[in-house]
């Protein structure tokens, strides 16, 4: 009985990625918000991420791979998750857990930089509020989320919506790879080399 459930999990996963293949609005908004994020590394800007829970964890995985090293040797592009514990129980505890996002983008955004928002259902209010501080400092913003209609989609710059369905676990298997697409996608702009 279990196997069965092993099996339907994985086809459903495979029936997500399929529509993600086929999803072209998709996969040009994957390629204008690696743009977006290549403009804003050579024009000595950096990339704000954040999310919550498993979006967090993706938010750092994002900012890791930016600062560290994705497939080959290559410089660090410079690229944050809001994710320092001190920050967030500072701000939680002084303003509430609304704020832990946006303060820190008022703080450290800066015009020119470019704010890698993400929410599997698109009404996050915190990383909302994040958006409109990344607004107002003159950032562009990109909205990973799975809901079409939602709040994110509507107010991010380039909204990448993954046609995941209704469980938050399937969109977040499209958002890991569509993570790894657009860092692949910066690095094919800034190092060419690794994909020789």
């Amino acid at each position: 009985m279990a196997k069965e459930h092993v099996k339907a999990a994985l086809l459903e996963a495979r029936s997500a990625l399929d529509a993600l293949i086929e999803a072209d609005q998709t996969q040009e908004a994957i390629v204008r918000a690696s743009e977006l994020m290549v403009e804003a590394i050579c024009s000595g800007g950096k990339i704000l991420s954040c999310g919550n829970g498993g979006s967090l964890c993706d938010a750092m995985h994002f900012a890791e791979e930016m600062t560290g090293r994705f497939r080959s040797d290559r410089p660090g592009y410079a690229a944050i998750a809001i994710s320092d514990p001190s920050h967030m129980s500072c701000v939680g505890n002084d303003y509430g857990y609304h704020a832990v996002f946006s303060r820190y983008v008022q703080a450290v955004g800066q015009k020119g930089d470019v704010l890698l928002a993400i929410t599997t259902s698109g009404t996050s209010g915190n990383v909302l509020d994040a958006v409109e501080a990344a607004h107002e400092k003159g950032m562009k913003v990109i909205g990973l989320t799975g809901k079409v209609d939602s709040p994110l989609a509507q107010r991010a710059d380039v909204a990448i919506v993954t046609p995941a369905g209704r469980w938050a676990d399937r969109v977040q298997e499209l958002h890991i790879k569509t993570i790894h697409i657009m860092i692949e996608l910066v690095e094919r702009q800034l190092a060419p080399q690794n994909y020789i």
